[in-house]
């Protein structure tokens, strides 16, 4: 048995989370049972739908329990193996996060060479936001060359994967992001062929100017009032790819009141959770891990340092603070 630190839920947030609704405590973690691991976590996770978990509410997800650890993507090296499969050393990656170490089944657990991109990316580019873009685009969002296509959120993990996966596909590519840097940084390393500022206000109108021809494919990550503007501007036959709405994570989300749009242009919506495509991994990887060791594909990381502060990555991330691409937290020694 080891002694360790984990995040658990107090109370239900109402808004944005504050240090009283959890609490970092020290755990006793036991030794792996026979088809467990014990894995001392090197990175965890810091994603939106943590926030959805704090919530008492019916999901795709089950809700984090009051009094229990919270759990997420993590990373990290095999200290105890009772699964012959694999070995101590190893290095994996599981759904166990929030902590500093964590006991899982094996059955549960992807080997990961962390060789190719770094360890921490198979929480980002690697892993599951990158899955997202990647089932997003090609699967629900059936991309093909020439077309116009918008990405909300375009630098988070997610956004910035989807935006150059389609460049590289042959479209033209429009972004939004919070702030001038962030548009900039969307351009000129992402490759977006043009993005807007949505905190500077008139958002259809400035994405009219840079989609004078509408657009073709929206990968939605934000909701409400991008979600309004994007039945406005889509083409006829424009397929909406619904992965995330975080404009009402935590506050009222803008009402979308053009919803009749969708019969006179013919528009199909389909929103998807990234955990019923999961048999797509391997694929993924392969693709995906090519683009990343060629160069094809730019990727960065925020690295926030101590588990003590993964509350704080986690506002930064709900209030688009200034990260760029995947937002983990390092909870090494």
């Amino acid at each position: 048995m080891v002694t360790g630190q984990q995040w658990e839920l107090r109370r239900r947030p109402s808004g944005y989370p504050v240090p009283g609704d959890v609490a970092l405590v020290e755990a006793q973690v036991p030794g792996p049972r026979p088809g467990q691991l014990l894995v001392r976590n090197h990175y965890l996770s810091v994603d939106p739908s943590h926030r959805g978990r704090m919530n008492d509410v019916k999901s795709y997800t089950p809700a984090y329990q009051i009094g229990q650890a919270l759990w997420g993507g993590a990373v990290g090296e095999v200290l105890a193996s009772e699964d012959a499969r694999i070995p101590v050393g190893a290095f994996v990656q599981h759904n166990l996060g929030w902590r500093t170490h964590s006991v899982v089944d094996a059955s549960t657990v992807d080997v990961v060479d962390p060789a190719v991109g770094g360890l921490a990316a198979y929480l980002g580019v690697l892993g599951m936001p990158g899955l997202t873009a990647w089932v997003g685009l090609y699967d629900i969002g059936q991309l093909r060359p020439g077309e116009v296509v918008w990405v909300s959120a375009a630098t988070g993990a997610v956004g910035s994967l989807a935006g150059q996966l389609a460049r590289l596909a042959g479209c033209r590519v429009v972004g939004s992001a919070g702030g001038d840097e962030k548009c900039r940084y969307a351009v000129e390393q992402l490759g977006f062929d043009a993005c807007v500022d949505h905190r500077a206000g008139d958002l259809n109108g400035q994405l009219r100017e840079v989609l004078p021809d509408g657009l073709d494919v929206y990968f939605d990550n934000v909701g409400g009032s991008h979600l309004r503007a994007a039945i406005d501007l889509a083409n006829p036959f424009a397929r909406l790819v619904e992965c995330g709405m975080i404009e009402g994570y935590n506050e009222a989300m803008q009402p979308v009141d053009n919803l009749a749009s969708i019969v006179g242009k013919k528009l199909s919506i389909r929103g998807f959770v990234v955990w019923d495509h999961w048999s797509r991994l391997a694929l993924f990887r392969k693709h995906v891990g090519g683009l990343l060791t060629s160069g094809a594909v730019h990727y960065d990381e925020t690295v926030v340092v101590g588990i003590e502060h993964q509350l704080d990555a986690l506002l930064t991330l709900l209030r688009g603070g200034g990260h760029r691409g995947k937002l983990v937290v390092d909870v090494r020694p």
